[in-house]
């Protein structure tokens, strides 16, 4: 398993990390199954978000639950969680009593005392800087966080927060999959005339941000072929796309999973690729192609394959 700087921190984590957004419905015994072919694999590295189950801290509580980890355990895995959206309205909340109240209720729900990582769960435009800063020093202060960070936020976004938060934000979590890669193909269409891939719709480039800021780009939805409407190995409309993916495959002798995994690890950047899977197989085909470096001709070939424009 390759590991990667987190942000500026002196961390050194997995580039495969267990999104655990789907494991309410799972027993005990599935839950210790999945995090252990995670564990097995070389990852260490959980992600939650109060959010994620059918009611608030659901599947932070099923997974604590059914690890029921030792203080020695805890201390040996990174466990970050998300806080900010509250589905039934106001719908995003970054306001200082929401944000102290859902670490709380973290806390709680995961056993632990501490997090390692907090981030702020998608951007709320309501956004108070000065707010997000009173919690993030009392969270420090209290030992309660560790670090944190933002998910799906721009440049100028980050930028706002930074004016008053005076903690490093050491990830973003952002949406990338080869077929769903905006946040990459915009850079490498820059400056093209009616092309639509060459349009900058981050305020000024993402990826390339994060990577000046110290940032750790982490890819959520990594095998959804856009937002959340279905995968795009084995999909019947990505037929020339499979075709390199199980040439490749068989070249470095992985599963698909493992190539559309090192197709996004393989990026400078250092990302971090988030799994959304409750199946140990696929953990385990997922971690496969974490230490896999495919060739740029290759990397350009997955990406023209999926319908971007190389100029």
């Amino acid at each position: 398993m390759k590991l990667v700087p987190l942000g500026s921190t002196d961390l050194r984590v997995p580039n495969v990390v267990l999104g655990l957004m789907r494991i309410s419905g799972l027993d005990d015994e599935a839950i210790r199954d999945l995090v252990g072919a995670a564990r097995d694999s070389g990852i260490d590295f959980f992600d939650h978000a109060d959010v994620y189950g059918p009611t608030l801290h659901e599947c932070e509580r099923r997974f604590a639950e059914a690890m029921r980890l030792s203080p020695a355990d805890r201390e040996n895995v990174v466990i970050q969680t998300k806080a900010g959206i509250v589905p039934e309205g106001p719908y995003f909340d970054f306001s200082y009593e929401h944000l102290i109240a859902s670490v709380e209720g973290s806390l709680r729900a995961l056993q632990t005392e501490y997090l390692d990582i907090l981030l702020l769960h998608r951007p709320d435009a309501l956004v108070e800087p000065d707010e997000v800063a009173r919690a993030f020093d009392e969270l420090e202060a209290s030992g309660k966080v560790r670090a944190f960070g933002v998910s799906n936020q721009t440049p100028r976004q980050i930028d706002l927060l930074k004016k008053s938060v005076r903690q490093p934000l050491v990830a973003n979590q952002l949406q990338l999959s080869i077929t769903h890669a905006p946040i990459v193909a915009q850079g490498v269409a820059s400056n093209m005339h009616g092309l639509d891939q060459s349009v900058m719709l981050d305020g000024g480039g993402i990826v390339d941000y994060c990577r000046l800021n110290e940032i750790t780009v982490q890819a959520w939805s990594p095998f959804q072929a856009g937002f959340f409407n279905g995968v795009f190995l084995d999909n019947p409309e990505y037929p020339e796309l499979n075709q390199v993916i199980d040439r490749l495959a068989k070249k470095y002798d992985v599963t698909p999973v493992g190539i559309a995994t090192a197709w996004i690890t393989r990026h400078p950047a250092g990302m971090q690729v988030v799994l959304g899977t409750t199946k140990p197989e696929r953990v385990r085909a997922a971690a496969a192609g974490s230490d896999i470096t495919l060739e740029r001709s290759e990397w350009y070939e997955l990406f023209r394959a999926a319908g971007y424009r190389v100029p």
